[in-house]
């Protein structure tokens, strides 16, 4: 009998870990960060791999720190915390930048068709001067880098707090892993909800189509900057 309690006991902190993950996703940091990238993509599929490799990175970064807390005992410091999620601010900053100066600098403008369900549309879109297409169509390591700093700045403490009382390291680290695929797969839904506007309205409603797009970058750029004042300012 104490062996089914122990293992039911082991699915349902497992079963804490998926759901936990799924709610990580909905942070405004996490969502800032992946509309900025998503404002870039045109299609649905596109945008949903940006919130999955997103939560790769993001699951990588906290798997190799769920190591060294749980196998090494070693704990980030208040600080060093501090300073990584400033980091996350700057990222975000650069990232709502990096998507106003696309908007409102870029020199190369040109059109595209494209088939869907059999119906061929075309869209107008620039891309700075040097900048390859394939960082609009194709799929960059960004994301993946995005959620490698999300992870690294410890934004699944709430995560790293359940870790200590998780007797089996196995159960622990298996708990980490649930906890990313959480992550990823409520990542790729919000991503795939934020390109929905972007989808419907390119080629259509060009002015509406940008309005959102300047919406995603203020919003990173916003949101980065309250961070960065959050942890390095405020008195």
């Amino acid at each position: 009998m104490t062996g089914i309690t122990q293992e039911m006991s082991a699915l349902a902190v497992l079963g804490a870990g998926f759901v936990i993950g799924l709610r990580h996703a909905l942070d405004a940091d996490h969502l800032a960060a992946v509309s900025a990238i998503v404002s870039d993509r045109k299609s649905f599929w596109s945008s949903s791999i940006v919130g999955g490799l997103w939560g790769v990175g993001h699951t990588i970064s906290l798997f190799a720190i769920g190591l060294l807390v749980i196998l090494l005992k070693i704990e980030v410091s208040v600080t060093a915390e501090t300073y990584l999620e400033a980091a996350v601010g700057v990222m975000l900053v650069l990232l709502g930048l990096n998507v106003l100066r696309k908007l409102f600098f870029a020199e190369t403008v040109h059109a595209h068709s494209h088939h869907h369900n059999g119906h061929e549309h075309g869209h107008i879109h620039a891309h700075a001067q040097g900048e390859a297409e394939r960082q609009h169509h194709g799929f960059s390591p960004r994301s993946v880098i995005v959620g490698m700093v999300h992870g690294l700045a410890g934004s699944g403490g709430l995560m790293l707090l359940v870790l200590p009382s998780i007797e089996s390291s196995s159960i622990a680290l298996l708990f980490i892993l649930i906890f990313g695929v959480g992550s990823i797969g409520g990542m790729m839904v919000m991503s795939f909800l934020m390109g929905l506007p972007l989808h419907f309205t390119a080629g259509r409603f060009d002015t509406l189509n940008k309005g959102l797009r300047v919406f995603a970058g203020l919003f990173s750029l916003t949101w980065g900057m309250l961070l960065i004042h959050e942890k390095l300012f405020r008195a």
